[in-house]
């Protein structure tokens, strides 16, 4: 499992101070209120103030104090350790540790790797990249069981829950 999880890209500066305009990564930015520090290019960062915008976050981060440090940082992560994460509710997994894991269907037909999760708003869709690219829809009735440690994912077979043309 990765031992430093994205919570924001730095997408450009606010003002002259500094400041940064971060899009966040993960499904609460109110997280950011609780946030002291975060790693930019392995490196800790003090998080000096923050402040909301629409869908963004602004943050003064230490060390940063002038509009030419700030653009440096554009396109930037900003990642916490896996200890600073959130605690996650039972049966709900970081979309870093999903990432890579191997999926097979009941009779352990390999189906390829997901690739990348889909947030729809309903339910989340896994993009698997094997023999061919399939959209599962992340429903207990279909996806039957994930083991991040073991990189597994477990899915009813495809033809018992896909549409064929």
């Amino acid at each position: 499992m990765e031992q430093f999880l994205n919570v924001g890209q730095i997408v450009n500066t606010h003002g002259v101070k500094g400041e940064v305009k971060v899009f966040p990564l993960t499904d609460d930015p109110m997280r950011f209120k609780k946030l002291k520090k975060v790693i930019i290019d392995n490196k800790e960062v003090q998080i000096l103030s923050y402040k909301f915008q629409k869908d963004r976050v602004i943050l003064q981060l230490e060390g940063v104090d002038t509009m030419d440090d700030a653009i440096r940082l554009k396109g930037k992560y900003l990642k916490v350790s896996r200890e600073d994460a959130v605690k996650l509710p039972k049966d709900t997994y970081f979309i870093a540790d999903l990432i890579g894991c191997s999926v097979f269907d009941t009779d352990e037909t390999p189906l390829g790797e997901v690739y990348d999760v889909i947030k729809t708003g309903s339910n989340d869709v896994y993009w698997v990249k094997g023999i061919k690219e399939l959209l599962i829809p992340v429903l207990k009735e279909i996806v039957l069981d994930i083991n991040v440690e073991d990189k597994k994912i477990v899915i009813k077979p495809v033809k018992e829950w896909q549409d064929e043309d």
